[in-house]
């Protein structure tokens, strides 16, 4: 998988009007984020349906209550593995809202403005499948490759930036396996698909 011009080659396109020019143009973060429609419920159209502005708010009691939300984020990834890209990460995702970030001793806010945003499909409590480790993992990369001021330590969660408002994506990711992996995949040719750890 490679990032071209802000574009995963190997992610489904389904553009997002929900999306902007970003005021800077370096991108040196990322920030993981979780999402179930209806809460709790995976599978179906209804994430994609709520980043291109198509949610039936009739459908379900729950979609009333976001009807009016112009949300997105630049990457979703499927419990089966799937990688969907909304938005290009060049672009600015409206995925962490009101969000606050310490960039060594330099507080930073907004992260839309310099984060790409990846959904996993999922919730808090619930855990994560080996498929979406995977996608995330070889997500990662591409974005490490095509933006050297991305790096491990710069992929934070939802949680951390705003803490008053957000858990996802929860204390059903483990964040152990993923940096084990993490430390192995920046050590490896950019061409390497390495098994992911046991």
């Amino acid at each position: 998988m490679q990032c071209r011009q802000g574009w995963l080659d190997g992610a489904r396109r389904v553009p997002s009007p929900n999306a902007n020019d970003r005021p800077e143009r370096e991108v040196s973060a990322v920030v993981l984020h979780s999402i179930s429609l209806p809460p709790g419920v995976f599978g179906g159209d209804h994430i994609e349906q709520l980043f291109t502005n198509r949610l039936n708010p009739d459908e379900h009691p729950y979609f009333a209550t976001i009807a009016g939300l112009r949300v997105s984020a630049h990457l979703l990834i499927r419990r089966d593995g799937e990688c969907v890209q909304f938005v290009g990460c060049n672009e600015r995702a409206w995925h962490a809202g009101r969000s606050c970030w310490f960039d060594g001793r330099v507080e930073r806010r907004e992260l839309n403005d310099f984060a790409v945003g990846i959904e996993l499909e999922g919730d808090e409590v619930t855990a994560y499948r080996l498929a979406q480790y995977r996608t995330l993992a070889r997500v990662l990369r591409a974005l490490f490759a095509a933006y050297p001021t991305i790096t491990p330590d710069r992929v934070t969660s939802h949680a951390r930036i705003a803490p008053l408002r957000k858990a996802d994506p929860g204390p059903s990711f483990d964040w152990a396996y993923m940096r084990q992996y993490l430390t192995q995949l920046v050590a490896e040719p950019a061409n390497s698909d390495s098994a992911y750890p046991k």
